[in-house]
């Protein structure tokens, strides 16, 4: 009778005896040891206990010639486990402990892309947003002929959009909040600073409509000067989107606008009239 190991239970055993070899490197192995094993488990994608191994070993072999290696392997983990605070932070120290090897370009880039992924919604705090910007700039400047320098740029425009889209969401805080004036200012400082942004055809909409409901509400002596700055605004707006979504609206708007004008002038039609005609009236 032959007897026959299932393949689970083959495999069981065999991460059974991986496990107990692990345990004894780790509490009573060499550092060569270690750093043999820790490698093997790098490799086979085992990044929890192989950092656990370079633990061990990264502060008692700076003066040795696999501390390089080491340093590089131990930032992968933490990019690996996707933490990327730890993971920026040791690409960036290869970078300084080692900034003439073959690595250190990527190792630098590496650092970026990790504070580019801690990134959050643009709702959140955006200090890491900051950060990263600061990262990717840094590595364009600093390698200007690298191959991946159009990823870089890629990375910083979607990070600048991501800030711009929350500039967005403050600007149309201010409208709702009827706060016109500080609306159609944080509306067209979104555009001075982010030129490039997705959401322009949208910013210059509500300029357009942020004017138009300011003028609104303005004392009468406002109101010329603000109504004139709508029409402008429409003009500015249909020059660059003659075919909007918002098209209609925006008509709807520079006509009302037109409306309210046509009447300011009247008014002071009326009332050059009235006063041109006083000097007359005095002489009888």
């Amino acid at each position: 009778m032959k007897f026959r190991i299932s393949i689970p239970l083959l495999l069981i055993i065999l991460l059974s005896l991986g496990s107990c070899r692990y345990q004894k490197v780790l509490k009573s192995g060499s550092m060569d040891e270690k750093y043999d094993e820790a490698m093997k488990l790098y490799h086979e994608k085992d990044f929890s206990h192989a950092l656990q191994l370079f633990d061990q070993l990264i502060n008692v072999v700076r003066a040795t010639d696999k501390s390089q290696r080491i340093y590089y392997y131990y930032a992968y983990c933490y990019y690996n486990q996707k933490d990327y605070t730890l993971g920026a932070y040791y690409f960036k120290r290869y970078t300084s402990n080692y900034p003439s090897t073959p690595e250190a370009e990527e190792c630098a880039y590496m650092g970026a892309y990790c504070l580019f992924m801690n990134s959050p919604v643009y709702t959140l705090d955006q200090t890491n947003t900051y950060e990263a910007l600061k990262e990717l700039q840094l590595f364009v400047n600093t390698y200007p002929t690298s191959k991946r320098v159009p990823e870089c740029n890629e990375l910083i425009d979607k990070l600048r959009e991501k800030l711009a889209a929350k500039d967005l969401r403050i600007a149309k805080m201010y409208f709702r909040m009827e706060d016109f004036s500080a609306a159609i200012t944080s509306f067209n400082n979104i555009l001075k600073e982010y030129p490039e942004t997705k959401n322009k055809e949208e910013i210059m909409f509500m300029i357009l409509k942020s004017y138009f409901k300011f003028a609104k509400e303005s004392i009468e002596d406002k109101k010329k000067d603000r109504h004139s700055k709508t029409i402008q605004a429409y003009n500015d707006f249909i020059v660059q989107y003659p075919e909007s979504m918002f098209i209609n609206e925006a008509k709807d708007l520079k006509a009302r606008s037109q409306k309210e004008l046509e009447a300011i002038y009247a008014r002071e039609q009326k009332r050059l009239n009235q006063l041109s005609s006083e000097p007359s009236k005095a002489t009888h």
